[in-house]
């Protein structure tokens, strides 16, 4: 006889299957966010997310890229969370930019990421 707890509720509440069709937010190994509704998973985790966009944030901007279908490689995941729709998403102080904004505002960072490690010699 197993020590384990013998319930299927705690068994579905940690799998996969207890996110299916509910809107989940997807934090990728590589800081990459994805919202959508969570639709199907296979053996290795890999994840199909329906309405799918791309949450970028540079700053205090914030822009979510609509994707549409989405195909979400399981060894990519680290983080797995469900979106509470009554629940503010982000604090008062981050506004809201096109895409084309967003883009600007990464470009810029960039730029300014590379002057401060202009000190290493990567050569």
């Amino acid at each position: 006889m197993s020590n384990w707890p013998q319930s299927d509720n705690n068994l579905f509440s940690s799998s996969l299957a207890s996110y299916l069709d509910r809107k989940i937010l997807i934090l990728l190994r590589d800081g990459r966010e994805f919202l959508g509704t969570f639709r199907s998973f296979d053996q290795y985790a890999n994840i199909v997310l329906e309405g799918t966009s791309e949450r970028v944030m540079v700053g205090n901007l914030y822009c979510d890229i609509p994707l549409g279908l989405y195909i979400v490689r399981g060894e990519n995941v680290m983080l797995i969370g469900e979106q509470e729709s009554n629940e503010e998403e982000l604090p008062p102080y981050m506004t809201s930019v096109s895409a084309a904004e967003i883009k600007r505002a990464q470009k810029a960072d960039k730029g300014a990421m590379r002057r401060k490690m202009e000190f290493l010699d990567f050569d």
